[in-house]
């Protein structure tokens, strides 16, 4: 007999996970809910070529639990959850593929909040709301959180910081070189920021045009894609794709810390114990990053209450997420563990606690 989705590790926890076909337009998704212990379930969709079924399956269960622990740790009343859409998003995307796909999410009836991630734009997300109110990320009305990413930028930004104080004794970057992979939405908000406050950047992107850019603009030195993980740099900051940090780049990384906006960072967990073992300060990709759902926790909030978005609401949890990874930081040197066991650990412990409650509420029910 074949694997089925239960014997998946990724599944483990999750509360279902629903596929999705509409023969009209072809759309072929999976919608992972991991918990709604805290909330509804919030998480961006991907829309990407997937090699396979399976792989696509992968994919959105290690996101959705991701997207449950980056919600705890950033202390919002929401679960976690993930949706991706299996096709092409340059040649297969229609509008009414998007109002397929939101008509999918309203069936589940508001457990779970779709918004945009990779291959999926604000007007995707846009056509989705003719259809269903549970998407968020939208460009227009009080509610709206509009672009994510200078919220994730200025997040990464005070998370490099906080390294820069606790290995460098310093409240600023100069002198430090930081090695930045990627300056796409979030990196080059990042680069602005790393450069205004004396770091000396190092850049590398696919996208040449773009990377000339900015490097203009930051005093920065461009090396080819590969090159990256060879430069002599204080902090590696990746902020392109995931798992960049893996058996083959490991030796190469000469950074005494990484802080960068990528998700899923650490191709297994084994490899944070490698950097651990290293001295290489680790910062936890999903609290680093974790300014870009604070934006849209914003535009939920706003929605429950019928009120509008409250930048002042998104600066105090921004400041509380920053205290959690001080916590985190602080707890991994004096228990001589991890930081992404630490994080896990924060966040499993928040999660449970929210699960623990519910379940008292329904017994007094």
């Amino acid at each position: 007999m074949g694997k089925t989705l239960f014997d998946s590790p990724s599944f483990v926890n999750h509360e279902g996970v629903h596929a999705v076909f509409d023969e009209k337009t072809g759309l072929r998704a999976i919608i992972a809910v991991h918990s709604t212990a805290r909330g509804p379930a919030v998480g961006g969709t991907r829309m990407w070529n997937y090699a396979s079924s399976a792989e696509a399956l992968e994919d959105v269960l290690r996101l959705s639990r991701g997207m449950s622990y980056k919600n705890a740790v950033a202390d919002l009343e929401m679960g976690g959850g993930k949706s991706v859409i299996i096709g092409d998003s340059r040649t297969q995307k229609t509008p009414e593929l998007f109002r397929a796909f939101g008509r999918a999410v309203d069936t589940l009836g508001g457990i779970y909040y779709a918004a945009e991630d990779v291959g999926v734009s604000v007007a995707d997300i846009a056509e989705a709301r003719k259809v269903t109110p549970y998407v968020l990320g939208l460009n227009d009305g009080p509610e709206a959180s509009g672009d994510p990413s200078p919220v994730t930028a200025e997040g990464v930004f005070r998370s490099t910081l906080t390294v820069a104080r606790r290995l460098w004794k310093q409240d600023d970057l100069t002198g430090l070189t930081v090695a930045l992979q990627g300056i796409g939405h979030v990196g080059g908000y990042l680069a602005d920021k790393l450069h205004a406050a004396g770091a000396r950047l190092v850049m590398t992107d696919v996208n040449t045009a773009l990377l000339s850019e900015v490097a203009a603009r930051t005093n920065a030195e461009i090396v080819a894609p590969d090159a990256i993980y060879d430069v002599k740099a204080d902090i590696y900051a990746p902020c392109a794709l995931g798992a960049t940090l893996n058996p083959e780049t490991l030796d190469r990384i000469t950074a005494k810390a990484v802080v960068g906006a990528a998700n899923n960072q650490l191709a297994t967990p084994d490899i944070g114990q490698r950097l651990f073992e290293r001295g290489v300060l680790y910062a936890p990709d999903y609290v680093v990053n974790g300014g870009g759902i604070i934006n849209v926790a914003s535009e939920l909030l706003a929605r429950q209450t019928g009120g509008a978005y409250d930048p002042q609401w998104v600066e105090g949890k921004l400041s509380r997420l920053m205290e959690t990874l001080e916590e985190i930081l602080e707890r991994s040197a004096t228990e001589k563990r991890p930081t992404h066991e630490i994080a896990d650990a924060i966040a499993e412990a928040r999660i449970n606690a929210a699960r623990d409650q519910k379940a008292e509420q329904r017994k007094a029910a």
